[in-house]
């Protein structure tokens, strides 16, 4: 695909055409396109084409994405910073591990915070997982459930490392905190949990119906 068409294709109202379009480039990577990608992240709004785009930005050299990914995490755009996090954490480039700062894993938005935490636990070096560990126990209790999972698995995914801060978290005065910290040590135990307390869920939904919606 030539650069005048897959720029249109990246920019068609057709979600087939654009995910097209992030495919022929993925499969002849072209620095030039970088740009392009990065930018359509920030606004795509179809999950499946923004993991086409970040799989064409993964097949392009880490020396010219990664720059471009980490200027994007000063946007204002809330899924520009979260999708320049998960394509990072698809890269693994541990360049990109100082950008992982106490900001970045306490963003304001959920899905970027959730971002920034898988992406950490991937890029940090081993001397570096305890203290990130300390940052990550800052935002137990945190969020909707599905937040607060992906909580959980980052400091699962820690280990041993994550220990010291879950047991002292697992004493925080405040009683959302020592709950998070102790499904999160039982998640370490036994990481079929997250999958019963899912049924659990679906088997409440099912008795009673779903959740009224806030108006």
């Amino acid at each position: 695909m030539d650069m005048a068409r897959a720029q249109r294709g990246l920019a068609s109202e057709d979600a087939s055409v654009r995910l097209s379009a992030a495919l022929a480039i993925g499969a002849a990577p072209d620095p030039r396109h970088i740009d392009r990608l990065v930018e359509r992240c920030a606004v795509e709004p179809e999950f499946f084409v923004r993991d086409m785009l970040t799989w064409a930005l993964t097949r392009h050299p880490a020396e010219a994405t990664v720059p471009r990914l980490l200027r994007e995490l000063d946007s204002d755009r809330a899924q520009a910073r979260g999708q320049a996090l998960h394509t990072l954490s698809k890269i693994g480039d541990r360049r990109a591990w100082p950008a992982l700062t106490r900001a970045r894993l306490t963003d304001a938005d959920d899905e970027v915070a959730r971002a920034a935490w898988r992406t950490a636990v991937v890029l940090a070096p081993d001397g570096e997982r305890p203290a990130l560990a300390r940052v990550l126990v800052t935002q137990l209790g945190r969020g909707d459930r599905d937040t607060r999972l992906s909580l959980s698995r980052a400091l699962v995914a820690l280990g041993a490392d994550a220990a010291p801060a879950l047991r002292a978290a697992a004493a925080d005065p405040v009683a959302r905190v020592r709950h998070h910290a102790g499904e999160t040590e039982r998640l370490a135990l036994d990481p079929d949990a997250e999958f019963a307390g899912a049924v659990e869920d679906a088997k409440r939904i099912v008795a009673v119906g779903p959740p009224a919606q806030e108006e």
